[in-house]
């Protein structure tokens, strides 16, 4: 899977052995394309709110503290649905306390360059984002 963001193309792959039924739902929703603002409890990360959006699945390889390069999907619950982008240290939360999501993706390139553009979102504001295979 290629992602682009602010015209940057990354390398990524789906975590299908661990998230099966997350990948499968993502990939028919592609090309997926949104924008990335900058988290705001969760520490070093960008996030694209999706509100109501329900992409019905369950909580499979969900975690609070994705690494670098991984890329949550928290499905609906206490908070609204989300895509969340790690590219330092997260502790994944909201405004409801702290929450999980399904580590389906990992972005396997240029982490250097996730960095920097997760830092120019922080002061610059969102950015644009395509998820395509």
């Amino acid at each position: 899977m290629i992602i682009e963001i602010a015209g940057h193309a990354f390398t990524a792959v789906f975590e299908e052995r661990k998230s099966p039924k997350t990948c499968a739902i993502f990939r028919k929703a592609m090309p997926f394309a949104g924008e990335i603002v900058h988290v705001r409890w969760s520490g070093e990360g960008v996030w694209i709110p999706l509100g109501d959006r329900d992409f019905a699945v369950e909580y499979e390889d969900a975690t609070s503290y994705p690494a670098p390069g991984q890329i949550l999907l928290y499905p609906k619950g206490k908070s609204e649905t989300e895509i969340l982008i790690a590219y330092g240290c997260v502790r994944f939360a909201s405004k409801a306390g702290t929450l999980a999501g399904n580590h389906f993706a990992t972005i396997t390139s240029d982490l250097d360059k996730l960095r920097e553009i997760g830092v120019a979102t922080l002061w610059e504001g969102k950015k644009s984002i395509l998820f395509k295979a």
